[in-house]
């Protein structure tokens, strides 16, 4: 009842965007740990993969062996799907049988689309093509975008209304973390509040306290001025 793609960038921030015709799809589905890993578990979705998965990448399991321990030890194999990409970009996947119709996955390089009850097969292609061509962009636009074209090509065959995208950097705490739970166009009020989040929250973030800054920025002028440089960065890009 949901696609989603899990991805890794260049600079190793890793993410997952979801869409669905699912009430609150980013509450369950979309799971990231930065420097670690990345999952979606979606169709008769099983939240309890996501912990071990997670703690198995961060000791360097590789991704396929992860999925095939959490399939085995669960009697609803067949009505699952799950897939990964770890902070190396390995990338894993599982469909169940019982899945229903369109379901699959499919990879690329350092990342995956996974899919169920979807139009067809054209959505994760869609998604997955959108996501090649939007190179060098901002990781959390490039899901955006490839979660738009999937949509474009047909979506959840049952139609639209919910969304999440959550996007991890150096820190335990997400850099990004967005839920549309309920709306007649999720996708779009997704991109919405991402655009919204380049105002003040963006830059925020970047001036909490991380592994390279254990104190942060503390100093409020300081903080403003960082808001104002970002959002001077943000002008030509925007007028390009």
């Amino acid at each position: 009842m949901t696609w989603s793609i899990v991805a890794k960038d260049a600079s190793g921030s890793l993410g997952v965007a979801v869409a669905s015709r699912f009430f609150a799809v980013g509450a369950l589905c979309p799971h990231v740990r930065g420097g670690v890993g990345a999952l979606a578990t979606q169709a008769l979705v099983n939240p309890l993969y996501a912990a071990p998965a997670l703690d198995a990448m961060a000791r360097g399991d590789d991704p396929q062996a992860i999925i095939t321990a959490l399939v085995a030890a669960d009697p609803g194999r067949a009505h699952r799907q799950i897939h990964m990409i770890d902070a190396s970009g390995r990338v894993a996947a599982h469909t169940g049988g019982s899945c229903i119709e369109w379901s699959g996955q499919m990879r690329g390089r350092d990342y995956s689309v996974a899919g169920n009850m979807l139009a067809d097969g054209d959505v994760l292609n869609s998604t997955a093509a959108a996501y090649e061509t939007s190179e060098g962009r901002p990781l959390a636009e490039r899901l955006i975008a490839a979660l738009m074209a999937g949509e474009a090509g047909g979506g959840d065959k049952r139609g639209k209304q919910a969304a999440a995208l959550r996007v991890c950097t150096t820190e335990d705490y997400p850099a990004l973390d967005l839920r549309v739970d309920d709306h007649d166009e999720p996708l779009t009020e997704l991109r919405r509040l991402y655009e919204k989040s380049m105002e003040r929250f963006q830059p925020f973030v970047a001036c909490l306290p991380s592994r390279a800054r254990p104190a942060g920025i503390c100093d409020r002028a300081v903080i403003e001025a960082e808001i104002e440089r970002f959002q001077a960065a943000r002008v030509p890009a925007r007028g390009a």
